[in-house]
């Protein structure tokens, strides 16, 4: 190969914002069939690296070629010469890992870029490390905001603050006593209010909580402003909300974060038919430039049918956008907060339940039922939050029922969300049905210490049975639940092989370890599966779209512990390259998008706290 057809990666990522502007109309949108069928050169050529096909015999190959953003050509380097043209861009990837694009099929996008600055106060660590930082960051808000205007925040984690005790109402009285204050804990699962915020709320001792939700109170029966669950839609909801506008732009914002972790696709669950609208307009006018798929919100029948009934399908390549599918919100989480509902008690008592609505065990499985029902005969696929192993069994039966009862054409693929607790035998129901498992690897990893004080030593080695699930079978594919955690899918890899916490470096469940290809699978053509696509991404094979990770050295040959150090050198999307890690340029706008507390991932971490999810 000539020198003057060498092109290094920054010069490949020149001129990148028309890149990605260009990215969802001069690349995605094109057929796949004449991307093959016209000869001559490709665009873009990968040569002299590992290629991880992906393809059902894990092949490995050297050189990939891609033209108007479909693979044209995979197989050793030699054998892409004569694909190689003047104005072809060639990148020699010197051994470094290309693998198909990362398909994170459940991160709260929206969610996670109104956690980030300008939308939201980052009162996540390391940006704070203490109730008193926190308390710093509120006065200083109060001291800019309005008179009754409301303070929001976003990260705050018990485990994390250096007063080692949850924080009160309190502590934020004495710095804003006349301003309203919401602060969302890390993974939204809980809120911590000021006084103020409780009188707007009308909440008092005396008042009962919604089903499945908790309002501590201290040793008085005050309440102390922590909110768990749905309780804390008792202050949340007189939170002026964001605009559509706002929440369109987190997004956006999102996405951008994504590309610097090697995602090019994504599933976003639990939205609005306006959100989707607009998130739509955004991919169609090239602002968003990864792959996305966003899930209806259905957390009653009466929230479901106002929302079918609001929706319509956006006209926007279904390459690269689609709304398929319905989330359904079932259970808790199976932590010291109990609120999964399981078969056998938590260490210290109770059972947990579920959180649809309900007065009883009974009435809350007919709402699911009939949420289930309502969601597959308008022609969606279902994804339910499901973490207990007694929800878990209510939701497959659901799935069940359907099948038999109002079968479709082609399986819908519903799946479980988190399926934590997923008994054997149910894994063996799940692949019967062709029902997926969505697994999340990175919260394993910092969850799963603290897991021994709720459910006990045998379940949480168990918890996410990764080997288990791929020998019953089951579609397993892995998630990060950001901004729960850490997007990071190399994280992700090293969990499921090692299968450590991250405080004790402990093995849990070593029964339950699978190997690194088995792992990458889970993170791009079973994501694919999940999203109906497989037949054209998630693989690096002819045919399927030039979506692409790179990787800065060969995941096969380093240590399993030092995959999540591997940074990520390269994301191209559609045969783009909207991501160079060699560019100062593309590195300082990725770092500014991050911000400050977005170095968890390297951060030294003092202790494990309980994780939350949604």
């Amino acid at each position: 190969m000539s020198e003057n057809h060498m092109t290094t990666r920054r010069s490949v990522i020149k001129g990148g914002g028309a890149a990605l502007a260009a990215l969802g109309v001069s690349t995605l949108g094109l057929p796949h069939a004449e991307a093959l069928a016209k000869p001559g050169p490709a665009d873009l050529v990968l040569v002299n690296g590992k290629v991880l096909t992906l393809d059902r015999h894990f092949r490995v190959a050297a050189a990939v070629a891609i033209k108007n953003g479909v693979i044209v050509h995979v197989g050793p380097s030699a054998s892409v010469r004569h694909l190689i043209g003047a104005g072809t861009d060639v990148v020699d990837l010197k051994g470094r890992t290309a693998m198909p694009g990362v398909n994170d099929s459940h991160l709260h996008a929206v969610s996670w870029g109104l956690s980030r600055p300008p939308f939201s106060l980052d009162v996540g660590y390391p940006t704070v490390r203490s109730i008193a930082d926190i308390a710093a960051s509120v006065a200083q808000a109060a001291a800019a905001a309005g008179p009754g205007a409301w303070i929001r925040g976003s990260g705050w984690d018990p485990q994390y603050l250096g007063e080692g005790r949850m924080p009160t109402r309190q502590d934020l009285d004495a710095v804003s006593p006349n301003n309203p204050v919401y602060l969302t804990e890390w993974s939204g699962h809980a809120a911590w209010v000021n006084s103020e915020a409780l009188r707007i709320a009308g909440i008092t001792r005396d008042t009962v909580p919604p089903a499945g939700g908790q309002i501590v109170k201290d040793a008085d029966g005050e309440p102390t402003g922590v909110l768990l669950e749905t309780a804390a839609g008792l202050a949340g909801r007189h939170v002026p909300p964001y605009t559509i506008e706002q929440q369109a732009a987190a997004a956006e914002l999102a996405a951008k974060m994504m590309l610097a972790e090697g995602i090019t696709s994504y599933t976003d669950p639990g939205s609005s038919p306006r959100l989707i609208t607009a998130v739509a307009g955004l991919v169609d006018a090239g602002r968003i430039p990864v792959r996305v798929s966003m899930m209806l919100s259905g957390s009653s029948p009466e929230s479901l049918r106002a929302n079918l009934a609001e929706f319509e399908r956006p006209d926007v390549d279904p390459r690269r956008f689609t709304a398929n599918q319905v989330k359904i919100f079932a259970d808790g989480i199976p932590t010291i907060n109990k609120t999964a509902w399981l078969f056998e008690e938590y260490v210290g008592g109770g059972y947990g339940g579920m959180t649809l609505p309900g007065s009883t065990p009974e009435e809350q499985v007919a709402t699911l039922e009939e949420l289930v029902r309502m969601a597959h005969t308008a022609g969606f696929q279902i994804g339910t939050h499901a973490t207990g192993d007694r929800t878990i069994d209510a939701v497959i039966t659901a799935y069940e029922r359907m099948h038999r009862t109002n079968p479709r054409r082609v399986n819908p693929r519903h799946y479980i969300i988190h399926s934590d607790l997923a008994r054997p035998a149910d894994l063996a129901r799940m692949a019967r049905a062709s029902v997926g498992g969505n697994f999340n690897p990175n919260i394993k990893w910092v969850l799963t210490d603290a897991q021994i004080e709720s459910i006990g030593l045998e379940r949480a080695e168990y918890e996410w049975p990764y080997a288990t699930a791929l020998r019953s079978g089951v579609k397993v594919a892995s998630a990060s639940d950001a901004p729960v955690v850490y997007p990071d899918f190399r994280q992700g890899l090293e969990t499921m092989v090692r299968r450590e916490g991250r405080v004790s470096g402990r093995l849990y469940g070593a029964q339950e370890r699978i190997g690194l290809d088995e792992a990458i699978a889970t993170y791009t053509r079973t994501g694919a599966w999940q999203d109906h696509a497989e037949a054209w991404k998630g693989r690096l094979t002819k045919g399927h779209v030039g979506d692409i990770t790179v990787l800065d050295g060969d995941v096969h040959a380093i240590g399993t512990a030092e995959i999540s150090q591997l940074p990520v050198a390269m994301t191209i999307v559609g045969g783009t390259v909207a991501y160079d890690e060699g560019s100062s340029d593309v590195k300082k706008a990725a770092a500014a998008a991050r911000g400050a507390s977005w170095v968890k991932r390297h951060a030294p971490m003092n202790d494990c706290g309980p994780g939350h999810r949604h």
